[in-house]
């Protein structure tokens, strides 16, 4: 073989090594870009989902197109020079899977799944027959109420198979923007939050809540102004705080409410908290013993000053909005004690205090815990 060929084979195999360990560090770790853009997503509370979203798809194809011209050209190269493309157990864990996927029949079992996956936009529904407003709300996940006011239905009994339906992607009310509209003007025409409205992660809401005349917006919970009474009711913060006792962390896992004011936002897969609001700004208490581990605002994300506190027994509390914090990072806290002041930094429309209770990092629903 002429030193050319041999140089050539060289730098080949020099080249496939290179790339393909670059290609297998990216597959590693997608994984955590994937879990960062979610974080980053559910921070920034919807502020450019759609653009972040968009671009992610097209870096996503990307990927899969290079990754399969680097992948599916090692059968020419190893087929041209032989011995240039050593095998590496997690390249083979990667191709082999492609072939070795089972092959679904599309004739067998074949049927419509309804999406789990969170709704961005209002669809449609045909009617089938035998199919009522209460059968179709429960496939969808959202009230009867909010069927009839999308589609203007007199009477619930009164849909017909073959009719389209308007399908809202949570309880509520729909509006398109007119001219003079404002987050609170239009939280206060359907008896909702302007806070809930903002948080919804598809209402394209800039930083300074100026909207754009025509764009719709979904009011989660919202009540048309017709209606006397609203989608529904939950509970208020107490009105004094219970001091409880100053045992010191770890946590006991019995979590008492964090500050007094009115329920004006309830737990949901677009809003891992509780919001409660009150225009006094009283005082933010520890739910339960721990150590804090965030005091501040670390970020520009939508939280705005902020404590989180690690209970010490998978749990984390985290208290949002501050206007102010009187702990710092690493200092011990005990139940009922004095973390901050209710605020409105962040993404915040007014005066309130998100809460998130977390349990192995995972969000849950503080109202099935509080005390």
């Amino acid at each position: 073989m002429d030193p050319i060929s041999k140089d050539f084979i060289q730098f080949t195999r020099f080249l496939i090594k290179y790339f393909r360990g670059k290609i297998v560090s990216l597959a590693i770790h997608f994984e955590e870009f994937k879990n960062l853009l979610v974080d980053i997503l559910m921070f920034k509370r919807g502020m450019n989902q759609k653009k972040v979203w968009h671009g992610s798809m097209i870096g996503l194809s990307a990927f899969g197109l290079f990754t399969s011209g680097v992948f599916g050209g090692q059968t020419i190269i190893s087929s041209t020079f032989p011995g240039v493309v050593e095998q590496d157990p997690r390249f083979a864990q990667l191709t082999e899977s492609r072939f070795d996927a089972p092959v679904l029949n599309s004739l067998q079992d074949t049927h419509t799944v309804i999406s789990e996956k969170p709704r961005a936009e209002i669809i449609e529904h045909e009617v089938k027959s035998g199919e009522t407003v209460s059968t179709i709300s429960n496939k969808y996940g959202i009230s009867q109420e909010t069927i009839q006011w999308a589609n203007d239905l007199d009477n619930v009994n009164t849909i017909k198979p073959g009719q389209q339906l308007k399908i809202l992607p949570v309880s509520g009310v729909s509006h398109q923007v007119k001219s003079g509209d404002t987050l609170e003007s239009i939280a206060k025409k359907y008896s909702a939050s302007s806070q809930a409205i903002l948080d919804f992660p598809f209402n394209d809401v800039p930083d300074d809540f100026k909207l754009t005349v025509g764009q719709v917006l979904i009011v989660p919970d919202g009540v048309p102004p017709q209606k006397a009474t609203p989608v529904r009711r939950g509970p208020t913060a107490p009105s004094s705080i219970a001091s409880g006792p100053t045992y010191q962390a770890p946590g006991g896992g019995q979590f008492i409410w964090p500050t007094s004011g009115g329920m004006t936002q309830y737990f949901a897969w677009y809003h891992p908290g509780i919001d409660v609001a009150n225009r006094a700004a009283p005082a933010v208490v520890a739910s339960d013993g721990g150590r804090v581990i965030v005091a501040g605002w670390p970020d520009n994300y939508g939280y705005g000053n902020r404590v989180i506190v690690d209970h010490g027994n998978g749990y984390q509390t985290i208290y949002a909005h501050l206007s102010n914090i009187y702990v710092t990072g690493g200092q011990t806290v005990s139940r009922g004690q004095s973390i901050g002041q209710m605020g409105s930094t962040g993404r915040s429309t007014g005066t309130h205090l998100h809460f998130e209770i977390r349990y192995k990092g995972i969000a849950v629903n503080p109202l099935a815990i509080l005390k």
